[in-house]
């Protein structure tokens, strides 16, 4: 029975009913300790007889074990796992220790089929508690798997203190009872209570379940009003009660705190070589603290075990853990951490095995776990080198598992015991990913660049020891070459951060160095330095100097069918700098198709980075919205947040085309604040952009010069969006009567070196803008017309068609105006321009026509994104089943597009779409 609940019984409530009509949802319960989020799930539990029910918990002493929670709350599906695309089935399987390690990241979305599989003979309930408690790595992929719930009749609800972030899941937090329900609950538990008391017993408990329970049973007359906070008031009341125990009972209770899950059969074995019997156990069950069930005993509470754990003297925990270590012989990770903290002092075994157990945490992607293991095994060493390098170690695994201060602070401690060059080069390169993910990139570069030089001396000092008489040079060489390819790594993220941060002074210092280097064709990074050196050049000599350099490397990566994956990642990026859309559009969704199939989540936000880019340079504006929103959500997933920006300024600036005023800002002002967060300029080039377009749509001529202007005296001025949004600035330099000569020598001197036909349009229609002589300006859109035919960029033909149709009517041309005119419109209408459609239709009206545009694309505009993606999907043959493998999404939301499609579509079955022009 829950008193003063029913506001948030309505709420679970209203969850299982849409359960049952096919809708799923999710819940974070958030409260403080003893409020009744336990009992608010056990509601949840007896209110869903009709479903499937699976149950986890967080183990705070399992926190630090990958995967540990989730193997706990989907133990018993497992005879499922064959039902899964073989990729997830892996992915799960590597997680719970069942097969080698594919994909951690890949284990979210197996988490997510392998729910709509239970799901599938009726609606399913998942209750996860003390959620705070639970590993990095189960908590990830379970709110990967929530985010995505959509039409599979799945609640998954989670309760948890502070310590969970909720990562913008539904939030429901549980405040304090009413006092008439708290009254009538004390009434209830503590029939006994005199009014005095019973007052104040409502009192202090602020409305808090468990204190109202709690409180009454402890010496209340000696009870003090001092401030301690409610949870330590009931622990104190807890140990008031294990006191209360006979001896065996209170160890029995420690024995159970102490041991990882409360396996009943450890529990028994600890105990008896402890000489308590089994009858403690008994006793322990007895008083309330503790439940036993299933071959597990867990206590009622979690203040309860950390009671007991407080209760335990110091030496009886030792002896307890150590015993616990023997027993456990057949579970190394738990045994290692039992070894652990039955230490000491150093101890050199316990630190071998928590180095062994962090082996087998990162061989399952278990950062975190990973990162808690070295670094209690560094505590544990005493030699001072072996202790840096498990400190290294550590920062690694914590830089891997995102959590950027805890790996800071582990260089720094590892740092003041580091002697040797090659070891301090490692922590310039580990200090400098930490600087750039917290948003310091100037200092990344730097340290990149010193630890680059250290490694360059010994590079030198190797070389030359590889001379002496007394030495074949085998060894030197080989040690030599690891220290050159490392420092033209360091080099080469060096200038990839001074890139992203527009210094072109950086960029060629970087590219100098390479050069320098020495590197030889057989390290492997030829690519890397063509790169860097096309970077270097376009920034110091210009587009006729950089772009042959930049145009060959496009072209090697477009000849590679698979494979390769950092070379054609660095062709897509550099595809836009040379103008090459078609090229980078292809490099990028082949390789977004491999890693889909692969199931490497891991490198799909940057693929989704140039695929966007590329889908919105050819027009593909619905495409590259699909394309740049899952990217956004893959950057949360997989913590590459540097992403974000880019991908927000994509989307502010497609905004802008649609004239989505207030959403175009919002992502703006998203991509601005990442660029002072973490200076990196790309993101911030869209967002300016995106603005002054929207201006420009808008008629607004002058702000969005102004816009335009400012963002030339920053580091935008270094980004390619600074050559493309040149033409925008002509445009609104002409309406006002300006001259435009600057952005048109920006725009003529990359144009001319690109060599693309569709450049050379939009230079002509540049031209033609500023021309007075119409004579002359006719000739100048003609050539536009026709270089853009075939071009595949149909949002600069349109804005030439309707440039040249504008000028045709103020000539009183109006016959040759309609053309370009209803051609501008028709292609702004399926573009989704909704500003820049009205004007061409404004336009071609003051022409005299009056007729609608073609119709043919309006069924597609009514489909969302997403469920574009699908149809194509289905349309191409796929199943729900490897719809949602490729989307990330469940088959059963797979099936809820689909039957929002059809009608919108005006098809009945899959096998129509096939008819349908979806392009």
């Amino acid at each position: 029975m829950l008193w003063g609940r029913a506001t948030d019984q309505a709420v679970i409530d209203g969850l299982l009913e849409r359960a049952r009509a096919g809708r799923s949802g999710v819940l974070v319960v958030g409260g403080d300790p003893g409020i009744g989020k336990t009992s608010l799930l056990a509601y949840a539990g007896e209110r869903a007889q009709d479903m499937r029910v699976l149950r986890g918990v967080g183990v705070e002493t399992e926190a630090e074990i990958p995967f540990a929670s989730l193997h706990l709350l989907l133990g018993h599906g497992l005879d499922r796992l064959d039902a899964l695309p073989e990729p997830q089935s892996a992915a799960l399987r590597g997680a719970f220790g069942l097969a080698p390690v594919t994909n951690r990241l890949l284990v979210g979305l197996a988490v997510l089929s392998l729910l709509a599989e239970l799901a599938e003979g009726g609606p399913l309930l998942c209750l996860v508690d003390d959620a705070q408690w639970l590993d990095q790595e189960s908590a990830q992929a379970l709110r990967f798997a929530a985010h995505r719930l959509h039409a599979e009749g799945i609640v998954m609800i989670f309760a948890a203190r502070d310590g969970f972030a909720p990562s913008g899941l539904p939030e429901h937090r549980l405040s304090g009872i009413d006092e008439g329900s708290a009254a009538t609950l004390l009434a209830h538990a503590a029939p006994g209570l005199a009014p005095g008391t019973r007052d104040r017993v409502i009192e202090e408990s602020c409305g808090n379940p468990l204190a109202l329970l709690e409180l009454p049973r402890t010496d209340l007359p000696a009870y003090d009003r001092s401030p301690l906070p409610l949870p330590a008031r009931i622990q104190q009341a807890y140990e008031a009660r294990i006191a209360e125990l006979p001896q065996d009972a209170q160890k029995a209770l420690l024995v159970t705190a102490l041991t990882d899950g409360g396996d009943l059969d450890v529990i028994v074995r600890a105990g008896r070589e402890l000489g308590i019997a089994p009858a403690a156990l008994g006793v322990a069950e007895k008083s309330g603290l503790v439940r036993i069930d299933g071959g597990r005993v867990a206590f009622t509470h979690p203040l309860m075990r950390a009671a007991a754990f407080r209760h335990g003297t110091y030496d009886l925990r030792l002896e307890v853990h150590a015993i616990l270590a023997r027993l456990l012989e057949h579970q190394p990770d738990r045994r290692a951490w039992h070894l652990a903290a039955a230490a000491t002092g150093p101890d050199e075994t316990a630190a071998l095995a928590l180095e062994q157990a962090a082996r087998r945490a990162r061989e399952r992607d278990g950062n975190a776990g990973a990162c808690a293991a070295l670094e209690r095994a560094a505590e544990l060493t005493e030699d001072h080198a072996l202790r840096a390098g498990r400190l290294t170690e550590a920062a690694v695994a914590a830089a891997d598992a995102g959590q950027a201060s805890r790996a800071k602070d582990l260089v720094e401690r590892a740092a003041a015991l580091v002697t040797d060059p090659r070891s301090r080069a490692r922590l310039s390169d580990l200090r400098a990913r930490i600087a750039f993910d917290e948003g310091a990139p100037h200092l990344a570069h730097d340290l990149l660049m010193a630890g680059a030089e250290e490694l360059t001396a010994l590079t030198m000092a190797d070389a030359e020891g590889s001379e002496g008489p007394d030495s074949d040079g085998q060894d030197f060489d080989g040690q030599a070459r690891q220290d050159r390819i490392a420092a033209g790594l360091m080099l080469t993220d060096a200038a990839r951060n001074a890139w992203q941060l527009s210094d072109p002074a950086r960029v060629a210092e970087a590219a100098e160095r390479l050069h320098k280097l020495g590197l030889r064709p057989e390290d492997g990074l030829d690519p890397a330095v063509q790169a860097v050196t096309g970077a270097a050049v376009l920034l110091r000599q210009g587009p006729a100097q950089g772009l042959p350099i930049m145009r060959d490397m496009v072209a090697r990566g477009g000849r590679i069918a698979s494979g390769a994956h950092t070379f054609r990642i660095n062709a897509a990026f550099v595809a836009p700098l040379v103008g090459d859309f078609r090229t980078g559009h292809d490099i990028s969704a082949a390789m977004a198709a491999e890693c889909r199939a692969a199931g490497d989540i891991g490198k799909l936000p940057l693929v989704h980075v140039t695929l966007a880019a590329a889908e919105l340079y050819l027009g593909r504006f619905r495409d590259a919205e699909a394309t740049a929103a899952e990217g956004l959500r893959l950057t949360s997933y997989t913590g590459q947040h540097n992403r974000a920006g880019y991908l927000e300024g994509t989307l502010a600036w497609l905004a802008a085309v649609r004239g989505e005023a207030d959403r175009c800002a919002e992502l703006a002002a998203r991509s601005r604040d990442r660029f002072d967060a973490n200076h990196i300029v790309n993101g911030l080039a869209w967002a300016e952009w995106a603005l002054a377009l929207l201006d420009l749509g808008q008629g607004r001529f002058a702000e969005a010069l102004d816009r335009l202007d400012a963002a030339m005296t920053g580091p935008v001025r270094h980004q390619i969006q600074a050559v493309y949004f040149a033409p925008d600035q002509i445009e609104a330099a002409v309406r006002l009567g300006l001259p435009a000569r600057e952005p048109l020598r920006r725009f003529e001197e990359w144009a001319t070196a690109s060599g693309q036909d569709w450049a050379q349009a939009v230079l002509h229609r540049c031209r033609a803008l500023l021309e007075t002589d119409w004579e002359r300006a006719h000739q100048e859109f003609d050539a536009a017309v026709r270089l853009h035919a075939g071009s595949g960029r149909p949002w600069e033909a349109a804005r030439t068609r309707l440039a040249f149709g504008e000028r045709l009517r103020r000539e009183r041309d109006k016959g040759s105006a309609r053309p370009h005119l209803r051609a501008a419109w028709e292609t702004f209408e399926r573009l989704g321009a909704r500003p820049w459609a009205e004007r061409a239709r404004t336009e071609l009206r003051a022409t005299g026509d009056t007729s609608s545009p073609a119709a043919r694309t309006e069924a597609l505009s009514a489909l969302s994104p997403q469920e574009l993606q699908i149809v194509r999907l289905a349309a191409k043959g796929l199943t729900n089943r490897e719809i949602g493998a490729q989307l990330f999404l469940s088959p059963k939301t797979v099936s809820y597009h689909l039957y929002r499609a059809f009608p919108k579509l005006n098809v009945a079955s899959r096998a129509q779409l096939a008819g349908l022009d979806l392009s």
